[in-house]
């Protein structure tokens, strides 16, 4: 059986967000003209303290650079008009930092209620 080999790496460039990494590495096919490939690898931890990565690739051929480039900003420029380009969820900014201390909950707020009262 043969194996798939990886196209050597002409280009790269490493994008590094949060848990997520995104690599953009230009390759050469075998006619040695160039593609593009957009790897995002996401970094998940155990509880035990291992890791694995997550990754998903995208292969981007010069034929749909134009249209690519223009879905992108389309869709990228919809987000921002719509929402804005503050980022809203709290995990996602740079300063954000995961709260160890896990709150306790106590029954001490309950109503107690009884079937009797239903």
């Amino acid at each position: 059986m043969a194996e798939r080999v990886e196209q050597e790496e002409i280009f790269s460039q490493v994008l590094r967000a949060g848990r997520r990494t995104y690599f953009f590495d230009v390759r050469s096919t075998k006619a040695d003209d160039y593609y593009l490939t957009i790897t995002e690898s996401k970094k998940f931890t155990h509880d035990d303290g291992s890791y694995h990565y997550q990754k998903h690739k995208i292969y981007l051929y010069k034929e749909d650079f134009t249209d690519f480039q223009e879905m992108l900003k389309k869709a990228t420029d919809f987000i921002v008009e719509e929402k804005g380009a503050e980022v809203i969820s709290e995990r996602h900014q740079k300063d954000y930092k995961k709260d160890e201390a896990v709150e306790e909950k106590t029954t001490e707020s309950f109503t107690d209620v009884s079937f009797e009262d239903i």
